[in-house]
């Protein structure tokens, strides 16, 4: 049977610590994809393929980011009735997770694919990539049903306090996108579009693998296929909460629209530069997002235990840890700038390119943590659309001024890059004000039940 984890009980910060490091390593492992696919890339092809799929990947995100939130929806639903201890509504919630993730792989992929070639022209794409990155986003949408049953699937593991699922499933995927990416790219020599394919057989790996141990899990509970079906009350439920949050991954991506606008402008050395630095930063990003899955599945199960006290202790704690990581990250990051990019692109002009780009962003990245922390913590609790209005302001609104306004005066990577630690630090201010109005909120209830 799978293991589930109760984290309304024991030492909080051991529970967060020991929940996030799993998270963390399934997050890199689930990047290797996409890094992999680069510094296969980068070294046996070319710069020009490098920056096919640098093009390429903010359509990815966008249409796969809000499909996130759905399962952002399910998590959260799913942590309060693990919490609450209803184990016949759970079963409802988990069947109704695995019939969302189909429909949803099925809808986006037709979406994606015919609107591939518009998407890469409204970037400003040039056009002497605009063939091979549409080929290469057309075979990667293939992978579209099998990466929804992972994330959804993940994220119904994560709610139950079971991190290392997602971690198995995610190695063998990554296993497997490895071994692909040699085959299409080094014996069969596909191009870009064996960078694709390859993406297509690792997702389904991982896919395969998530859908095991749903099957594993308590058989009050546990996944099994001739029950999977849309549930009205839970899906209500589960949309109520994750447009919203879907919607917060879709704006963020537009934000990165309109900057992906500008740096395609900037030429060739700027768009590879700019593929490989949402790369390096994941060093960075990668442990605060583990966080901030923590505290969403910390602080959805003590919801759903009315243990509000304890909820509140947890997000502080996990803040303290992640802002410490990521200062520690950052100064490591920016001490072998250099050493990082070389990895995904040995071009002298992109590796400059990119440091002048981290020079920038990365002293900032602390700032992060908080509202990626605070907001998780909300979203835990239930409360996405507040979170989601902050980001939209802030990140989107906000952000695509300053690039209009910046960006064509700097005329070079540097105006772009200023845009994000702005926009971090208003969002940081807007989600700490609310996070502890609701929480004045949270204690005038727990006097009235006293």
């Amino acid at each position: 049977m799978a293991r589930t984890t109760d984290l309304t009980t024991g030492t909080i910060w051991k529970r967060l610590l020991f929940f996030a490091i799993p998270l963390l390593l399934s997050s890199l492992v689930q990047q290797l994809y996409n890094t992999v696919d680069l510094i296969f890339v980068g070294n046996m092809i070319n710069k020009s393929a490098s920056a096919a799929i640098g093009a390429s990947s903010l359509l990815i995100t966008c249409l796969v980011g809000f499909f996130g939130g759905m399962s952002v929806g399910s998590g959260v639903v799913i942590s309060h009735i693990f919490g609450a201890k209803e184990k016949e509504k759970l079963s409802r919630a988990v069947h109704n997770t695995a019939a969302l993730s189909i429909a949803g792989g099925i809808l986006l992929l037709v979406i994606g694919y015919f609107f591939a070639p518009v998407y890469l022209r409204l970037v400003n794409t040039p056009a002497e990539l605009k063939v091979s990155a549409v080929s290469y986003l057309r075979i990667y949408f293939l992978s579209l049903i099998s990466m929804f049953l992972y994330n959804l699937g993940s994220g119904v593991l994560r709610a139950l306090g079971d991190s290392r699922s997602p971690l198995y499933a995610q190695a063998a995927g990554g296993l497997a996108n490895v071994i692909m990416d040699y085959l299409f790219i080094r014996l069969f020599e596909n191009g870009v579009d064996g960078v694709a394919w390859a993406t297509v057989v690792s997702q389904t790996v991982a896919a395969g693998f998530t859908l095991y141990h749903l099957m594993r899990l308590d058989p009050a509970y546990s996944l099994k296929l001739r029950k999977v079906a849309f549930d009205r009350p839970v899906l209500k439920e589960v949309i109520r909460i994750g447009i919203p949050a879907g919607t917060q991954s879709l704006v963020i991506t537009l934000s990165n629209v309109m900057a992906q606008y500008h740096i395609n402008s900037f030429g060739e050395d700027a768009i590879a530069a700019f593929t490989a630095y949402f790369k390096v930063e994941l060093i960075i990003y990668l442990p605060i997002v583990a966080f901030g899955q923590a505290i969403m599945a910390f602080s959805g199960q003590n919801m759903g235990a009315k243990n509000y006290r304890r909820m509140r202790e947890g997000t502080w704690i996990c803040l303290a840890m992640s802002m410490a990581l990521a200062a520690v990250t950052s100064v490591l990051a920016l001490l072998f700038g250099p050493q990082l990019f070389r990895i995904f692109n040995k071009e002298a002009s992109v590796i400059e390119t990119g440091c002048r780009i981290i020079g920038i962003t990365f002293p900032f990245y602390f700032i992060y943590s908080i509202l990626q922390i605070l907001g998780d913590s909300l979203r835990g609790a239930g409360k996405v659309k507040q979170p989601m209005y902050i980001i939209m302001v802030n990140i989107c609104m906000i952000r695509t001024c300053l690039l209009f306004l910046i960006a064509p005066r700097v005329r070079n990577v540097r105006g772009v890059a200023v845009t994000y630690p702005i926009t971090w630090a208003l969002t940081a201010v807007c989600m700490t004000v609310y996070y502890m109005k609701f929480h004045r909120k949270l204690r005038k209830e727990e006097k009235q039940e006293r």
